[in-house]
């Protein structure tokens, strides 16, 4: 941002971490600039789950999801030109809403007093405010609580200057990261075909096929054999009442899904919150049981303990890395998640997961397309990894651009 020029004089803003704002700008709290209200319970009257012509307006609920709808109504109670923040849980997310809406279940709305356009305040307050969530569990933020929050207000004019700068800048750096998460879906997508390609058909494209006998494996390579997981491997059992220290620990946060790797952690020794932990050995591949896990299994590299919620399965005439690849194939989940129990939380079970087929090549065999996978998801995984640090560095960017406009240490009046 160093083309960017200063303001011609500053004085002091009275916040420490901001130091000095333009001359010229006031700090006002935010009661002197809004009347502020909070979203109330939902009017049944007035809704619907479906939006329709008579039910045509949005209700907003505590999300900091801009354009997520708890459902409609046909009677707004808030105006256009006016911002809501989230008040319970992730406090203080503001949002500008260019029309009109109802807001339920603490979400806080903000109307301007002097009834301008006021997208500006958005940007200032997702930008230079933290706010003090109580002393509950659950963070709140409240009328009262918000209403004392100082804020920069520089001269309308002057707002509406910086606004369209930031939608301008903003519209490009959204532009380029859309692009490049769907460019890291494709690749994603790529990947798991290879996979699946190489698990089920092999890597010789010449090879006589036959019929799997299963339908949705479809043909496998002739010399292949298809047999059910629990013909492969066990299940390990083994439980702890205790969290032995410095005992290697994973749960199911742990591991990324669809790579079947660890996340980096600062400290891969952390102790399990559960009083009940699973141990696992060198080699085990743990599954996650939990239908929005179903994405996540690992090989084990060491001993050490884990969530129940992990299946602990012990490889015992297959390749480790042959039955992970197969567990993390598309195809594989939907067959197990069609097999899942329970209402609040969905689980599949050693039962259900040790009945699906495999198709399995000989060890030699084994080897060689792990060692091909290996190499091709290696080189994909690098240019997701690329793509994925100048996501990030976009998004630092887009931040850091907001922040030096609406505190004033880059003047972007003559740049529009």
């Amino acid at each position: 941002m160093s083309h960017y020029k200063p303001y011609p004089a500053y004085k002091d803003s009275g916040i420490e971490w901001i130091g000095e704002v333009p001359e010229h700008w006031k700090v006002v709290s935010l009661l002197h600039l809004f009347n502020i209200k909070a979203g109330g319970d939902l009017k049944k009257d007035f809704y619907s789950e479906e939006k329709t012509e008579e039910y045509s307006y949005p209700i907003y609920t505590n999300s900091i999801k801009s354009n997520e709808a708890y459902g409609f109504t046909s009677k707004p109670f808030f105006k256009a030109n006016t911002i809501t923040v989230t008040g319970r849980g992730e406090i203080g997310y503001a949002i500008y809403r260019d029309h009109e809406y109802d807001a339920i279940i603490r979400l806080l709305v903000l109307t301007p007093k002097n009834n301008k356009p006021c997208k500006y305040f958005a940007y200032c307050i997702n930008s230079i405010l933290v706010f003090f969530g109580g002393n509950t569990a659950v963070s709140q933020l409240s009328t009262e609580q918000i209403s004392p929050y100082k804020i920069f207000c520089p001269p309308f004019p002057e707002q509406q200057s910086i606004v369209s700068f930031l939608d301008r800048q903003t519209a490009h750096i959204d532009a380029l990261i859309t692009k490049k998460t769907r460019f890291i879906e494709l690749l994603k997508e790529k990947r798991q075909a290879l996979i699946t390609h190489a698990v089920t058909k092999g890597l010789d494209p010449n090879v006589k096929m036959k019929d799997s006998g299963v339908e949705w494996i479809g043909e496998v390579p002739e010399h292949w054999e298809v047999t059910r997981i629990k013909w492969l491997t066990k299940l390990r059992i083994d439980r702890r009442n205790d969290s032995p220290e410095g005992y290697h620990y994973i749960g199911l946060e742990d591991i990324e899904p669809e790579t079947g790797k660890l996340k980096p952690t600062e400290n891969n020794s952390r102790q399990s919150e559960e009083s009940n932990v699973a141990v696992f050995f060198c080699g085990d591949v743990l599954y996650g049981k939990l239908r929005p896990y179903l994405k996540k299994a690992i090989i084990s590299e060491q001993e050490g303990i884990c969530s129940t919620e992990f299946l602990i399965i012990r490889p015992v005439s297959v390749s480790p890395r042959w039955l992970q690849h197969w567990l993390l194939t598309s195809e594989v989940t939907q067959q197990i998640e069609a097999g899942c129990f329970g209402a609040k939380m969905p689980r599949t079970d050693w039962e259900h997961v040790s009945s699906i087929f495999m198709p399995i090549p000989d060890s030699t065999e084994q080897a060689t397309i792990i060692s091909a996978l290996d190499q091709q998801t290696a080189r994909i995984d690098l240019i997701i990894e690329k793509t994925q640090r100048s996501i990030d560095l976009l998004r630092e960017r887009r931040s850091a651009l907001i922040t030096a406009a609406v505190t004033g240490k880059i003047d972007i009046r003559g740049s529009l």
